[in-house]
């Protein structure tokens, strides 16, 4: 063979370019088909988002306006029914002074009307700008379960049951849970269903009405210490709240003197026009002393009727009773003080308020 080296070389390269031309070097692009109706409804949820945002930016912003002139409505009010106390004094101190002349006197309760109309008009405007709920009460839904229930008044009277029956429903897990820490007593289910039973009637009170809170077992106690038989302004929204927190201390324990609430409520002046009583059965103390160790449910019934002897006439009692072993004869007596009184009984669900 007259063929040289190179020139197998030559073709052995040559075959391998021209397999590398025939060879198709582009990538396969694969196509994606977009579903116009998705794309549209992304477009849309978009939007819809922007927009929530962009109103709840001007919601905060209005929230924080109208809180500003509340905070301020409120400061007057307090400013005047202290410039009124004052005043009242001073009338007091002329009215019991020979040299004090009639037209001071005249001009002193012209100042003391004229003050309480602009107190008077306050609380309206703080009425326009808030609504009729006194605190917010944020729940797991939008469900009214109390629409028999009378709620308003220009004095209300909440009561709640600290005995240590409200730890639970049961009668062996109050005696377990009566033996813990106080802290244990406070978390117990039972309690904070009536814990949160206050807060959300607390919501529901106008904002120029009065108010007072009293927990009771074998005594009664104000949740606002120090506020035992008076009235509380509603509007002064930091109080409430205080009260609220007064109510979270309260630790359930002792047995249930209802007839000593009662009094202390028919006590209070002016007399309560609305009252809420959470409880969970019948009393099982009296103001008398007893050497008695049982008490028997005839006995119990005998102590509830004695108690409401004490109510205040012509006050309508809302009851809430909370559920609890042992008690039959609760849910017809407390339904009929309700129907007497022409106020309302509930047994609420478990997942309420």
């Amino acid at each position: 063979m007259s063929m040289a080296f190179l020139d197998v070389m030559s073709c052995g390269f040559g075959a391998v370019v021209l397999i590398f031309l025939i060879l198709d070097h582009q990538m396969s692009e694969q196509e994606t088909v977009t579903d116009p109706n998705v794309t549209a409804e992304a477009r849309l949820l978009e939007e819809e988002i922007l927009e929530g945002r962009q109103n709840l930016v001007r919601a905060r912003n209005t929230l924080a306006d109208v809180s500003l002139e509340v905070v301020t409505a409120e400061g007057l009010a307090r400013r005047i029914e202290e410039e009124i106390q004052n005043f009242m004094q001073q009338l007091a101190m002329l009215e019991n002074t020979s040299l004090a002349s009639d037209e001071s006197l005249e001009q002193l309760r012209a100042d003391i009307r004229s003050l309480e109309e602009e107190l008077q008009r306050l609380q309206a405007s703080a009425i326009e700008q808030t609504g009729t709920n006194a605190r917010a009460f944020v729940g797991e839904g939008d469900r009214q379960y109390l629409t028999g229930m009378f709620l308003g008044g220009n004095r209300v009277l909440i009561l709640i049951d600290t005995s240590a029956s409200m730890l639970d429903e049961t009668l062996v897990n109050i005696i377990r849970t009566r033996n813990m820490s106080d802290q244990n007593k406070r978390a117990a289910e039972k309690w904070q269903r009536a814990v949160r039973t206050v807060e959300w009637i607390s919501s529901q009170l106008p904002v120029a009405s009065q108010y007072q809170i009293y927990g009771f077992s074998n005594g009664v106690t104000a949740a606002l210490a120090g506020t035992e038989g008076t009235w509380r302004e509603v509007a002064d929204r930091d109080e409430l709240n205080q009260a609220i927190d007064g109510v979270k201390r309260f630790i359930p324990q002792e047995g249930t003197n209802l007839a000593g609430v009662f009094q202390a409520a028919a006590r209070m002046s002016p007399p309560p026009d609305n009252i809420y009583l959470i409880t969970d059965g019948l009393p099982t103390l009296s103001g008398a002393r007893s050497n008695d160790t049982l008490i028997t449910p005839a006995k119990r019934l005998e102590l509830f009727e004695d108690a409401v002897e004490y109510l205040p006439q012509r006050t309508p009692v809302n009851v809430i009773l909370l559920p609890l072993e042992g008690d039959p004869s609760a849910s017809a007596a407390y339904w009929q003080l309700a129907q007497i009184t022409r106020g309302s009984f509930l047994s609420p669900a478990r997942d309420w308020p």
